[in-house]
């Protein structure tokens, strides 16, 4: 693990009720009662943005400082929550994120940690939903690409409504277990994708990951 006091790894939080959140609540505590959370600075957006005005120097330098970009928020019919919109609206910018100049974020690694409100078998052809979880996140997955990000595999915890106390704090146990570790259990084969270029596949994957948890969100 890196230097304890390098902050190396940056957590947008997004919740607009975070008192009353059963999932989002307990992995931030149970982050925030881990080692891994010396090298973590979470940022908790609607604590930080009530008014919705966004302070776009404080969180690029946020991002700057960062290897790892962690979103941390429930679905909200099948998209994030209007803050954390509202962050990718104005934060990476034309000229720093993206476009002629806005190499700001290239070569960083971006994760997804979410809940839902429906089930694993909500999310199929024939489901409740009728796609898979990956279709509703292609905008993420591309956004993270056009910024020269790389896409790691999410971590989602499905029918979240109807977890045991259990099982949420196993999905917590997880996600910070995949922090501790970080960066061993995300290596990719050959460079980080930059710009548009295709994200490097899930199957290549090493196998720490497979042995933390990993495989089908």
């Amino acid at each position: 693990m890196p230097d304890s006091h390098a902050r190396d790894i940056l957590v947008l939080v997004a919740h607009p009720d975070l008192a009353r959140s059963h999932v989002t609540r307990t992995v931030l505590d149970t982050l925030r009662a881990s080692p891994a959370a010396a090298r973590v600075e979470v940022r908790d957006l609607y604590r930080l943005y009530p008014d919705f005005h966004v302070h776009v120097d404080a969180e690029q330098r946020a991002l700057a400082a960062a290897r790892l970009v962690v979103m941390l928020h429930p679905i909200y019919w099948y998209s994030m929550p209007a803050l954390q919109k509202l962050w990718w609206d104005e934060v990476p910018r034309l000229g720093w994120a993206y476009g002629p100049g806005g190499t700001a974020l290239h070569g960083k690694d971006f994760w997804l940690v979410a809940s839902t409100g429906g089930g694993a078998e909500a999310y199929a052809p024939g489901g409740h939903n009728h796609h898979p979880i990956g279709d509703f996140l292609l905008p993420y997955q591309q956004s993270a690409r056009t910024c020269g990000m790389t896409w790691l595999p999410p971590q989602i915890l499905h029918a979240a409504h109807r977890a045991s106390a259990a099982e949420v704090q196993a999905h917590a146990a997880l996600f910070v277990q995949r922090l501790t570790h970080f960066p061993d259990w995300c290596e990719r084969l050959g460079e980080p994708p930059v710009g548009d270029e295709d994200a490097v596949a899930l199957d290549e994957r090493p196998a720490l990951f497979t042995a933390l948890g990993g495989g089908q969100p």
